[in-house]
């Protein structure tokens, strides 16, 4: 819950916290436009389920 609201109001920083720094850096160079702002979002909260998947792969797998 914490890092969807990360990823939505500061989604350059949910990209260092999931291990994607260079998406992070290019995130915010788009968040620094206001146009860009809600496009850094969407894709931010889209990695952060991207990355919610793939952990529980990783469990299942280890299972």
């Amino acid at each position: 819950m914490l890092r969807l609201i990360l990823a939505l109001l500061i989604p350059w920083l949910q990209f260092f916290t999931i291990g994607k720094p260079l998406s992070g850096i290019i995130c915010l160079i788009l968040q620094i436009t206001l146009i860009g702002w809600p496009i850094a979002a969407i894709w931010s909260v889209y990695a952060l389920s991207q990355y919610n998947t793939d952990k529980k792969i990783k469990q299942a797998m280890r299972d």
